[in-house]
């Protein structure tokens, strides 16, 4: 039974590494397919849409209340988080910087 559990235990750590790595390798790619995409969106639109003519200034709605912003972010963070979007140590940073720590 000892034996088992080492073999369970070491698939458990292979599979977390794979899984660690996989969620790496797709969050490069994602930026890139974004920074391409980003890219070729301003090339096309430079392309077919002439400069604007006129500034039009509109005034910004009000800011929402800053705890609330907080909270906010730091539930969105913790999505991110959960996703596998951005790690632990990204995680704490960010909170630290929006709790003024």
């Amino acid at each position: 039974m000892p034996g088992l559990m080492r073999g369970m235990a070491r698939t458990a750590a292979v599979v977390g590494t794979a899984t660690a790595t996989r969620n790496a390798v797709n969050r490069r790619q994602a930026d890139k397919n974004a920074q391409a995409y980003a890219q070729a969106t301003q090339t096309a639109y430079a392309e077919v849409a002439p400069p604007p003519q006129e500034l039009v200034y509109v005034e910004a709605p009000a800011a929402p209340a800053p705890e609330e912003d907080v909270i906010t972010q730091l539930e969105r963070l913790g999505a991110l988080k959960a996703q596998g979007i951005i790690t632990e140590e990204e995680f704490a940073a960010q909170k630290a910087k929006l709790l003024g720590m």
